[in-house]
């Protein structure tokens, strides 16, 4: 017995070469970001922490925030590009990632406060 409340989606791909140049550049360059960032953040945990041993403790810090923007930064990326946010409007967008970077800016803060006490 067929079903017939079955809709078969992978027979109603009807991509012409040009949009599939089109997607396989977009999947290159998200590859390529997320590897340069990846890279970046590998780079400043590997050797950073060997140089800042003469380092003040402001400079110390400076580099943590950055390792943190550098994450923070390649996590919205993701979700904006896996979850198809960067086909929606600008409100949607910020309706979603702000409480995301609120929550994280609360842990941060926690973090600090706590770990001076």
């Amino acid at each position: 017995m067929e079903r017939d409340d079955v809709i078969e989606y992978s027979l109603d791909n009807h991509h012409s070469e040009e949009e599939g140049k089109k997607i396989r550049k977009n999947i290159y360059m998200v590859t390529i970001i997320l590897s340069v960032v990846t890279i970046v953040e590998v780079l400043m945990g590997v050797l950073l922490p060997k140089a800042a041993l003469g380092m003040n403790s402001t400079a110390w810090e400076m580099v943590k925030l950055g390792y943190v923007i550098l994450t923070l930064l390649k996590a919205g990326y993701i979700v904006v590009i896996f979850m198809h946010l960067g086909d929606e409007r600008k409100s949607l967008k910020w309706t979603i990632l702000a409480p995301y970077a609120l929550f994280i800016l609360y842990l941060l803060y926690i973090l600090f406060v706590e770990a001076s006490a």
